[in-house]
């Protein structure tokens, strides 16, 4: 039997790792900030107040208990190098609850309170959905190909995490680049930064230099020095407090939001899902369930408290793990967050540091999420996790298209018909990048599961998730723009068609050789 490491919380690769989950998790932190007080038009007095404060109990809450799992884990397993899952606010659900539920709210109530509110309750559907989860995660995780769960993974990281990243670095490219290629060196090349700097307060050291210099020689207007000074006004000592904001709206208004909360409950569902095997597929086992449970009670207790942003496990678990983070880093970013947002100091940060000095960072972290996904799945399993990442592309390119019409003034809620044909004439195949689009995680998951069992000639296999696809699409959880009974008849119409051939082949495959119904890629896993 071997020694007994000694386990440390704190180890020299946490300091890297903090900078680089700090500053991701700070990023989303500012964004949010900004669309509280800008789109929804909620005062900074409630945001400062109520939203940033209930947001500093529930971060902290899910990074001490992944690191708390991560340090049990490590002292079961006799090791070192076990890494704290990663933990922030969910970047789609953030844009989800604030132009899906809050901005559609004011617009039609001219109520930023209402909208307030039915966001927090927004949030708790979600905490309750993912809870659900707790029941059924680990069979579905048990049954479905890794290539699926971290193909789809990676469809998230190449378009929301990575693709934004690289156009904003070329807006600025003069610093983006540069920081960019800092990171590359220190966390890709291992090559060490000056006085052994961590790569994350690297690119925010050059980069602050960079714009801030521009600015004073007048070369640019990057950073603004009278925001530095307006943002001042927001430092003081917020307290979270607990109240029932959520059960404070009439009921007829709480049903529609299970349109959205639903679907996008599920999706949080899949991401655990994926980003748990992203951990396991690196060398770190976790309780699923426990991930699921402490996830669900995070969004309840933001909820709660005010915020309307529900955490959630963060993708990057593996690039986190490869620049040094152990279990100091997650709990760390934590405490460090709570501080800054009881204090109202997201607002200051974001006047100082320029955004491209920090966008790299999830760039990085896009690019180890893609790679990782082929690295350690079968080289035959390849085809499938290109095609898990297609309707990750397809709902970002929605977004992307219905970006550019609504700054045309049109209304991207119910596009005119002519508009729609305008795209079609123009080689923009819109309702076929929608249809695609519709819940891309868990449609690429389907999809990239099928095509794996496909290629093991486990055909029964391919038939279960082909009838799982046809029910999904049916309900429009997957292909379609929002749930309805038969949503999406055409896909509907596919998917049953595709299960009545593979349950034929599947027959044909059962006279040669027993069928078998244990996993069939667990010795992946």
């Amino acid at each position: 039997m071997s020694e007994n490491q000694k386990i440390k919380l704190w180890v020299a690769g946490d300091l890297n790792a903090f900078f680089g989950l700090f500053t991701n998790v700070l990023l989303n932190t500012i964004v949010l900030t900004g669309l509280c007080l800008y789109v929804v038009q909620i005062p900074s007095e409630t945001v400062f107040g109520r939203v940033l404060p209930a947001l500093g109990i529930a971060l902290p809450f899910g990074n001490i208990i992944y690191a708390l799992m991560a340090y049990k884990l490590a002292k079961k397993e006799n090791r070192t190098d076990v890494t704290a899952l990663p933990y922030g606010p969910s970047v789609p659900h953030m844009f989800i609850v604030v132009f899906v539920v809050m901005l559609p709210t004011v617009l039609l109530y001219k109520d930023w309170v209402l909208a307030w509110k039915l966001g927090l309750i927004w949030c708790v559907l979600i905490g309750l959905i993912v809870l659900l989860g707790v029941l059924i995660g680990p069979t579905i995780r048990k049954y479905t190909p890794r290539a699926a769960m971290l193909g789809s993974l990676a469809g998230v990281a190449l378009t929301y995490i990575a693709m934004r990243p690289v156009f904003q670095i070329y807006e600025a490219a003069w610093i983006g680049i540069i920081c960019f290629m800092i990171i590359l060196l220190n966390w890709v090349g291992g090559v060490r930064l000056p006085f052994n700097i961590p790569g994350g307060l690297g690119v925010v050291i050059v980069g602050s230099v960079l714009a801030w210099g521009a600015t004073f020689l007048g070369m640019s207007n990057i950073m603004d020095p009278g925001q530095v000074t307006a943002s001042l006004s927001n430092f003081a000592l917020y307290f979270p407090s607990f109240s029932f904001d959520v059960l404070s709206v009439p009921s007829e208004l709480v049903w529609p939001l299970l349109v959205s909360a639903i679907p996008l409950g599920i999706l949080n569902f899949t991401e655990i899902l994926n980003n748990v095997e992203s951990a396991n597929a690196a060398g770190d086992k976790y309780n699923l369930r426990f991930i699921m449970a402490a996830d669900g009670i995070g969004a309840i207790l933001g909820g709660f408290l005010g915020s309307p942003f529900p955490p959630a496990v963060y993708i990057g678990h593996p690039g986190w793990k490869a620049m040094g983070g152990r279990i100091g880093y997650s709990m760390v970013t934590g405490i460090v967050m709570a501080i800054l947002c009881f204090f109202g100091l997201t607002s200051l940060l974001l006047s100082v540091i320029p955004l491209v000095a920090i966008i790299p960072i999830l760039l990085f972290i896009g690019l180890v999420i893609g790679a990782q996904a082929f690295q350690v799945s079968p080289k035959r399993h390849a085809p499938a996790i290109i095609l898990a990442l297609i309707p990750n592309i397809a709902e970002w390119l929605k977004t992307q298209v219905d970006g550019a019409l609504s700054a045309a003034s049109v209304n991207t809620v119910a596009i005119p018909e002519e508009v729609i044909a305008g795209m079609n004439s123009g080689g923009v195949l819109y309702h076929g990048i929608v249809t695609a689009g519709g819940g891309g995680i868990l449609a690429g998951m389907i999809l990239a599961a099928i095509a794996v069992f496909i290629i093991e000639r486990a055909f029964h296999w391919a038939a279960v998730y082909a009838v799982a696809g046809c029910a999904l699409s049916f309900f429009g959880f997957i292909h379609g723009t929002s749930l309805a009974i038969n949503a999406s008849p055409t896909v509907s119409f596919g998917y049953a068609v595709s299960a009545v051939v593979f349950i034929l082949m599947a027959i044909k495959e059962a006279k040669e050789k027993p069928l078998s119904w244990a996993p069939v890629c667990e010795d992946e896993k």
